[in-house]
Parts: C-alpha cells; sequence; structure tokens
C-alpha cells in the first residue's frame, strides 16, 4: 500500500491531474499517461493500446454527471445530443467547469486520439476481449495473414472481430465542437488532425483541415482586426500589426503542408511572411532577462525544491496562453524564426535543383552556351539556400549557448532546429560537390582538345565545396558534443 502511494505521488509530479477529479480518475489519468509516456527521454516505447483504453475509460468518468462530469450539457439543450454522421457524438458545453478540469479534459481527449493514430485498423476479438493488428487477422479481406510472434496468443478469426479504438477523427472533431476550450486547443487539434490526414494520404481533406485552423486563429483578433492574413494564399500581410502567436503557428503550418507536396511556390511566401513578421516582434523586456539570470544565484533551490515538493503537493500547472496575444521576440521564438529559415534555405535549394533538371532535360539538344547559363542559374539558387541554411544553423547555435539553463522550451526548441540544419547543410555541401566532380568530369574531354581552357574554373569549385565540406563535418562534430550535453541535461532534470 506505502509503494502504491509512492508510485502514484511520483506520478502526480509528472503528470499533474485536476485536483478537483475524482481519485478514481486521477490514478486512471496517470496510468494512460505512463503507458502512452513510459520514458522522459523516448527510449521506451509506449503501450498505445493499454493507453488508449485507460483514457476512454477516463473520458467516460469525466462524462459520466454522477462521477466527474457534473454541469455538462450538450450544446444545444433543447435538442440533446448532437451526432455527426460517421464521427459519433459531438462535443459538450464545459464551459461551466474550471479552467484545470477544461485542461485535463482537453489532454484526455488528445491522448485518445493519439492512441487511435498509434492503433489505426487494428481490431478486437470479441471472443477473448484481445486487440490484435490488422495483418494478423484471418478471414476473406486478408488472404495472407502474417503469423503472429513466437508465444503469443493465436490469431482471430475475421467474422469474430470488432474495431479495436474509434477512429482518431471521432476526437479531434469532438474537440473541435466543444464549447469551452481555447484558441490554442481547438488549434492544436485542428493542425494534429490535419496532419494525420496528411499522414493517411488525403492531402486535400488535410488542406481544408489546415485553412480551418487558420479560421480558427482569425477568428479570435480582436474586433476591428482586419486583413492580416491573405485567405486564398495564407501569407501575411506586411502591413498587419497585430499578429497573434496562433497565426504565426497556423501559417507556418500551413506552409509545412504545401512544402511536404512540392508545391514550393505556394510554401515559399508564406514562409517569408512569417519571417518577416517575426523580425518584427517586440524584444523581451530588460527586467525579464535580468529576473531570469538571477535565478542562477541561489545554488541550494533545487535541494531546497526537492524537500518542498516531498512534503507539500505540487500546484496544478498555472494556465498557459491562449495565442490570441501578440508573442515577444523571447529565445524561444529565436529558434522558431531560426526553423523557419532551415526551412526556407531547404526550399530555395530543393526548387533550384528541380528547376534545373527540368531546364536541363528539355534544352538537351540546344547549345553549351544555354546549358551553361542554365547551370550558372541553379547554382545561384543552391548557394542561396546553402546560405540561408548556414544562418539558420548559427542562428540557433547561438541561441542554444547563450539559453538559460532552466529554459527548457528554448534549448528542446534549439536543438531541434540545430539538427535538422546541420543534417540539411550537410546533405546541400554534399551535392553540390557530386554535382561539381560530375560537371568536371563532363568538360574534361572538352578541355583537352580545347588546351585546357576554362578547367581552372572547375576546379577551383570543386576545391570550394571540398573545404566547405571539411567545415560542415567539423561543425558537425561540435554540434554532436552540444546535442549531446543537452540530452544528458534533459536526462538529469527527468525529461
Amino acid at each position: 500500500m506505502m509503494a502504491f502511494g509512492l508510485e502514484n505521488e511520483v506520478l502526480e509530479r509528472r503528470f499533474p491531474s485536476p485536483p478537483e477529479w475524482t481519485m478514481r480518475s486521477r490514478i486512471i489519468h496517470r496510468k494512460a499517461n505512463i503507458r502512452a509516456h513510459p520514458d522522459p527521454n523516448g527510449t521506451d516505447l509506449a503501450d498505445w493500446g493499454s493507453a488508449g483504453q485507460q483514457y476512454r475509460q477516463l473520458l467516460k468518468r469525466l462524462e459520466d454527471p454522477s462521477v466527474d462530469g457534473q454541469d455538462l450539457r450538450p450544446i444545444l439543450q433543447e435538442e440533446g445530443e448532437i451526432h455527426v454522421p460517421g464521427l459519433g457524438r459531438a462535443g459538450l458545453d464545459v464551459s461551466s467547469k474550471s479552467e484545470p478540469w477544461r485542461r485535463g479534459y482537453y489532454a484526455c481527449l488528445m491522448g485518445a486520439a493519439k492512441a487511435s493514430e498509434n492503433r489505426d485498423g487494428w481490431v478486437c476479438d470479441t471472443t477473448r476481449n484481445i486487440a490484435f493488428p490488422p495483418e494478423v487477422v484471418i478471414g476473406p479481406s486478408n488472404p495472407r495473414p502474417k503469423p503472429v510472434p513466437y508465444g503469443a496468443t493465436s490469431a482471430p478469426l475475421e467474422k469474430n472481430c470488432i474495431p479495436a479504438f474509434e477512429p482518431a477523427e471521432t476526437y479531434y472533431m469532438k474537440i473541435l465542437t466543444t464549447q469551452g476550450f481555447n484558441t490554442r486547443q481547438r488549434l492544436d487539434a485542428a493542425l494534429a488532425y490535419a496532419d494525420w490526414l496528411d499522414f493517411q494520404g488525403l492531402s486535400s481533406t488535410a488542406e481544408e483541415m489546415y485553412d480551418w485552423g487558420l479560421d480558427i486563429a482569425m477568428g479570435a483578433l480582436p474586433v476591428g482586426v482586419n486583413n492580416v492574413v491573405d485567405i486564398k494564399s495564407g501569407v501575411i500581410d506586411q502591413r498587419a500589426t497585430y499578429i497573434s502567436s496562433n497565426v504565426l503557428l497556423a501559417t507556418t503550418s500551413l506552409a509545412f503542408h504545401h512544402a511536404r507536396h512540392n508545391n514550393l511556390a505556394a510554401a515559399l511566401p508564406i514562409y517569408l511572411s512569417v519571417l518577416r513578421a517575426r523580425r518584427q516582434l517586440s524584444a523581451l523586456p530588460s527586467q525579464d532577462v535580468a529576473g531570469s539570470n538571477s535565478r542562477e544565484e541561489s545554488s541550494n533551490a533545487p535541494v531546497l525544491s526537492f524537500l518542498r515538493s516531498m512534503l507539500v503537493a505540487p500546484p496544478y500547472p498555472p494556465t498557459p496562453p491562449t495565442g490570441d496575444e501578440i508573442p515577444l521576440r523571447t529565445p524561444a521564438a529565436i529558434c522558431e524564426e531560426a526553423g523557419v529559415m532551415a526551412h526556407v534555405g531547404e526550399i530555395l535549394f530543393a526548387s533550384s535543383s528541380a528547376s534545373s533538371f527540368a531546364r536541363a532535360s528539355s534544352n538537351s539538344l540546344k547549345g553549351s552556351m544555354l546549358s551553361s547559363q542554365s547551370a550558372a542559374g541553379q547554382l545561384k539558387g543552391q548557394q542561396s539556400g546553402l546560405s540561408w541554411t548556414r544562418d539558420a544553423v548559427d542562428l540557433a547555435e547561438a541561441t542554444i549557448t547563450s539559453a538559460h539553463k532552466d529554459d527548457g522550451e528554448t534549448r528542446e526548441k534549439c536543438s531541434e532546429c540545430l539538427a535538422v540544419g546541420m543534417d540539411n547543410w550537410s546533405t546541400m555541401v554534399a551535392k553540390l560537390l557530386i554535382d561539381e566532380r560530375q560537371a568536371k568530369a563532363e568538360k574534361l574531354p572538352k578541355a583537352s582538345s580545347s588546351w585546357g581552357w576554362g578547367s581552372s574554373a572547375a576546379v577551383e569549385d570543386e576545391e570550394r565545396w571540398e573545404r566547405e565540406s571539411q567545415v560542415v563535418d567539423e561543425r558537425l562534430e561540435n554540434v554532436r558534443r552540444l546535442l549531446s550535453r543537452e540530452a544528458d541535461r534533459k536526462a538529469s532534470k527527468g525529461g
């Protein structure tokens, strides 16, 4: 009994639950989260099957008026519950509940959606109440089933199976139709649903969901704020003065969607408008910076904080921002700016390579003068993309180096951006080096027949990219050590 109580105290500090929930609901909440996130460092595999069952059990309790769902009511009281065809029951009106209760309910819905994504297509054998992946089911729809692992339960018959989990869209749409969630919660749900649709190959439907997310962000702007974003293109107007965090998030996500589907012409203007908007943000007030640095003076603070947490129950985390406000240019925001720069560099490099390949294919029978002009245009575009990527790496590295040791958000975002930027930088330089060597090999016979004229430029370019490759290798080694230290720092703090 003592071990059970101690375990729950530890889990409560890692996965805080709303204090007004019943004890049973809080225990289920901890069990669901520890199965979905077993290791703070992400090295252990999640048990999404058990997590999904726990989340569904918790949802039933939170929506049960006799347990934790007092004062919940349908959106339209006079019409009772609303059912969306193919998606089940729509959301409820939870505005009468406290903010911690709503935040916990939202986290439960999102957790159930993620569990459904990771168990998409799984079935439940009704004769044994066991869930199985679809590829092992024996039946007409699966004529060549895979064998189950050695020692596992025997494969089920299709006639005895029903879907093990509701579709993920059931929970996403429930969030979007619930009254009482704030703008950021609804926007995060819309973007997560859009990402899931993209993963399933439904790009057009995903784009509609990204547009819905942009509508959610725009609909929460103050009255009288207009012409912030061009709805058709998703580009932020350069004259806009009130650009909220949600608008930046929604437009950036839309640009990423376009880039993912090689619609670079649509993605690049959005990214550039986001970057312009971010660089116009107001800087963090100097007193906030001084306050964050003053925390380093007390060396006994971690020890006292640990002892206090063992004796006194920790308060529920404070309410996070709704995203409707204009953000400040904090270190974390600068890391996001570096991420946008990395995306711009990747698009410029990729579009130059693709367009030059198309020109080379169409002009393969034309003169060498036209080919050299195409190659020069390609190289200029690729160098521009390389320059953007290099600047993104420098900005991310400088920000993470100067960030406060307890600023986990900044360190995590900059670590991700730095890893992606260095990978892109290395790939770009390697491609440029290979292309230059191929061009040199193609020019060699012509150079030998024309007394070697023009060969010195090719040798110079090759040496340039070889030197750049050496610089990248050195930076990669330094970045690996830096990211390794960040991973150790995160592990020492328990995630």
